[in-house]
């Protein structure tokens, strides 16, 4: 699986996801201050799955109708932060293939994976 991360996304998502040998690309490291629309155009041509924590993205998906190999919001508090990484390398490890294509929310002891609309 491969793995774009926004600039909201916490870093240490990425980092944990490359030392488990995941391909994570950060959008940081490529184009900073890209427009949301911009990133999910280079996730979606790249085949990449979006990391955030920009709810900004769900109505580009949904409203907007925006092309997503899947996108993965993730809604953590500041209480629950250290174990963010973690959590999400465990769910890209045990629910991998159900993420392509879908709109994923992860927050602390809760995923939600809705079906994915297929055409």
């Amino acid at each position: 699986m491969r793995f774009l991360a926004d600039e909201s996304c916490d870093f240490g998502v990425v980092r944990v996801l490359r030392a488990a040998g995941f391909d994570a690309a950060a959008v940081a490291e490529i184009t900073p201050r890209a427009t949301d629309d911009a990133v999910i155009d280079l996730a979606s041509r790249a085949q990449q799955l979006l990391l955030t924590e920009d709810k900004d993205f769900g109505r580009l998906v949904h409203a907007g109708a925006h092309p997503s190999a899947g996108v993965i919001l993730i809604r953590f508090p500041s209480s629950a932060r250290l174990s963010l990484p973690q959590v999400v390398l465990d769910l890209v490890r045990e629910r991998g293939p159900r993420l392509t294509g879908s709109f994923t929310v992860v927050q602390p002891g809760r995923v939600r994976i809705p079906r994915a609309s297929r055409e």
